[in-house]
């Protein structure tokens, strides 16, 4: 079990020591390849050369801004005063509604995402690699349809990432 301080690893992804080198790698427990980067985003199911993975993606999501945010202010509110803390643990409590069905993740987008997207139900349309920051675009083409991303920190603030096609 992960301590307080160390975020838990993303759905998929084992933390391992290296035995010639004491380094800590993550391997991806479907397709048993590992890396020395700490994994950012579900690991994916199978693998993927350059050629399998998509070009564009489509995703819905939810945003939480925090006072830091690169615009502190949205339809819902003028003035963003939250803390970047406290936006994350929104986000988790959504993320965990979700997964347990306590509430659908559209619904969550309509009432609590301060994008401009909470009118269509979080949804972004199609986009490309290059289009969105690239933490979130990171995360976005790592899913897989109809996966639900762990928390996203971009300069819009705080994300749950669902993709959708």
């Amino acid at each position: 079990m992960a301590s307080p301080q160390e975020e838990p690893l993303p759905e998929g992804w084992e933390a391992r020591k290296s035995r010639s080198t004491g380094m800590t790698y993550y391997l991806n427990c479907h397709t048993k390849k590992s890396q020395w980067e700490k994994p950012d985003g579900p690991a994916p199911l199978e693998d993927e050369d350059e050629e399998s993975s998509p070009t564009e993606v489509q995703c819905s999501h939810i945003l939480v801004k925090h006072a830091g945010s690169r615009r502190p202010s949205s339809w819902r509110e003028e003035k963003i005063t939250r803390s970047k803390d406290d936006a994350f643990h929104a986000i988790q409590e959504f993320r965990r509604r979700i997964i347990n069905r306590e509430s659908l993740f559209h619904e969550l987008a309509r009432e609590y995402s301060d994008c401009s997207s909470a009118k269509r139900d979080g949804d972004l349309g199609r986009f490309k690699r290059g289009q969105m920051q690239k933490p979130f675009e990171d995360v976005a083409f790592s899913l897989k349809v109809g996966q639900l991303s762990h928390a996203v920190d971009t300069d819009s603030g705080i994300h749950i990432i669902l993709r959708t096609a």
